[in-house]
C-alpha cells in the first residue's frame, strides 16, 4: 500500500520538477526520491499549496513567490494569479481524464528577465485532443510604444507620456480535438493594471469564451450559449446579449466575410461596477468553461468520421490560423511585449491545418450549413425560447 501511494505521489511530483528544472528534471527527481523515502509528507507539502482556508493543487509553483502572495491576499494581483492557477489546474485534469491512452500535459514553467513569467501546459497527439494548450502568464514591466498605441486605438486614455509600468495576469486556452465532431474551444480571462507617473493606477478586466465547430450541432450550440448566459446573468442580465454580440463582431474573419465559429461571449476594458464585482464576474465566466465544453467532448469523442470530414476540419483550422495571426489582439500584444515567449503565444495554432484554392462547399451539404451560420450569426437562445414557447 505504501509503495502504491508513493509511486502515485512521485509521478505527480515528477511533473512539477520537470518544468522547474528543464532537461535536468530527471536527476532532480532522483534526489527528491531519496528525500521522500522516509515518508510522503515532504512531497505533499511541496506540491500542495494552501492559501487561507482553501487547499489548491496547481500544475506548478506560482510565478509570484509564495511569501508575496501570502502577505498580500487582498491585492487584486494576488487574487487574479491564484484564480488563473486554479482554472488551469482544474481544466488540465478534466481534459486528462478524457484521454484513454494516458496522455498527460507537458508542464513548462518559464520566467522572463523583464519581470514575471508563466506556466504553459500542452498536450500533443493525444487520442482525444490532437493539441490542447492551457497557459497562464503573470508579467510585469514597461509597456512598449506599440502596445500603448494599440490600447489608445480602442479608447484608453493615459495621463503619462512615455514609459508606462504595467502588470498583466491571464489564463488562455485553445483545444483542438482530433475528432471533427468535437468543436474547438478558446477562452481567455485577464486582468491588466497600469501605473501612471503620479502613482495612480488604471485597471481593467477582459476575456471571453467562444466555440468553433467543424460540423453544426444546434443543441451543442444552445448548450454552450446557455452555460455562458447563466454565468453572465448571475451578475447582470444585460451582459450576455451585449457580450454575445461583441464576440460575433470580434471573431470576424473580415477578408473571408465569415465568423470563426458560433460565438460565445467577449468583453474588454471592464472596470465597473467595482474591482471586486468585476473580478467575481470574470471568476464566474472562467468557471463556466468546463460545464459548457466537457459535455460536448464526452458526447462526441467516440463519433465516427472519415477522410472527408477530416479534410474539412483541417480547412476550417486554416481559417482559425488566419484569424489568430492577422486579427487577434492578444496575439499582437504578446508579440509586441519585450521578452515575449513565442512558443507560448503561438500555442493556439493547431498541430495540422490545410488550405485549398477557392474551396467552397455546396449550400445543401453539412459543411454548407455550417458556413451559413458563420456568415449569418444566430441568436441561439432566442430560438430556444421560441421553440419552448411553441
Amino acid at each position: 500500500m505504501f509503495f502504491k501511494a508513493f509511486r502515485r505521489h512521485f509521478h505527480e511530483f515528477g511533473i512539477v520538477t520537470l518544468y522547474n528544472h528543464g532537461v535536468r528534471g530527471k536527476r532532480i527527481k532522483a534526489r527528491f526520491l531519496l528525500a521522500a523515502l522516509p515518508g510522503l509528507g515532504f512531497i505533499d507539502s511541496v506540491k500542495k499549496k494552501t492559501w487561507g482556508q482553501n487547499e489548491v493543487v496547481f500544475m506548478a509553483e506560482p510565478v509570484t513567490d509564495r511569501k508575496s502572495l501570502e502577505e498580500n491576499p487582498s491585492d487584486m494581483k494576488t487574487k487574479m494569479e491564484l484564480l488563473i492557477m486554479r482554472i488551469q489546474a482544474e481544466l488540465c485534469r478534466a481534459l486528462e481524464a478524457e484521454e484513454s491512452d494516458g496522455a498527460r500535459f507537458q508542464v513548462d514553467r518559464w520566467l522572463r528577465k523583464e519581470g514575471g513569467g508563466g506556466i504553459t501546459c500542452i498536450i500533443q497527439d493525444g487520442q482525444v485532443f490532437e493539441k490542447a494548450g492551457v497557459n497562464i502568464s503573470v508579467v510585469k514591466g514597461t509597456l512598449p510604444p506599440a502596445a500603448v498605441q494599440q490600447m489608445k486605438a480602442r479608447g484608453k486614455k493615459f495621463k503619462t507620456e512615455g514609459d508606462l509600468p504595467f502588470f498583466a495576469a491571464g489564463v488562455s486556452c485553445v483545444i483542438h480535438p482530433r475528432n471533427p465532431m468535437i468543436p474547438t474551444i478558446h477562452f481567455n480571462y485577464r486582468y491588466f493594471e497600469v501605473e501612471e507617473s503620479d502613482g495612480s493606477r488604471q485597471w481593467w478586466f477582459g476575456g471571453g469564451t467562444d466555440l468553433t465547430p467543424y460540423y453544426l450541432n444546434e443543441e451543442d450550440s444552445r448548450h454552450f450559449h446557455r452555460s455562458l448566459k447563466k454565468a453572465c446573468d448571475s451578475h447582470d442580465k444585460s451582459f450576455y446579449p451585449k457580450f454575445k454580440k461583441w464576440c460575433d463582431d470580434y471573431f470576424h474573419i473580415t477578408h473571408r466575410g465569415e465568423r470563426r465559429g458560433v460565438g460565445g461571449i467577449f468583453f474588454d476594458d471592464i472596470d465597473y461596477p467595482s474591482q471586486e464585482a468585476a473580478f467575481k464576474f470574470v471568476t464566474s465566466c472562467a468557471e463556466a468553461v468546463i460545464p459548457s465544453y466537457l459535455p460536448l467532448v464526452k458526447k462526441h469523442k467516440s463519433d465516427g468520421y472519415g477522410y472527408h470530414e477530416r479534410q474539412w476540419q483541417l480547412l476550417r483550422r486554416g481559417r482559425y490560423v488566419e484569424f489568430n495571426l492577422i486579427y487577434d489582439r492578444g496575439t499582437k500584444f504578446g508579440l509586441y511585449t519585450p521578452g515575449a515567449r513565442y512558443e507560448s503565444i503561438l500555442m493556439s495554432l493547431p498541430l495540422v491545418a490545410r488550405w485549398e484554392y477557392m474551396h467552397s462547399p455546396t449550400a445543401d451539404s453539412a459543411e454548407g450549413k455550417l458556413m451559413e451560420v458563420l456568415k449569418n450569426p444566430r441568436d441561439w437562445l432566442a430560438e430556444e425560447s421560441k421553440s419552448s414557447w411553441i
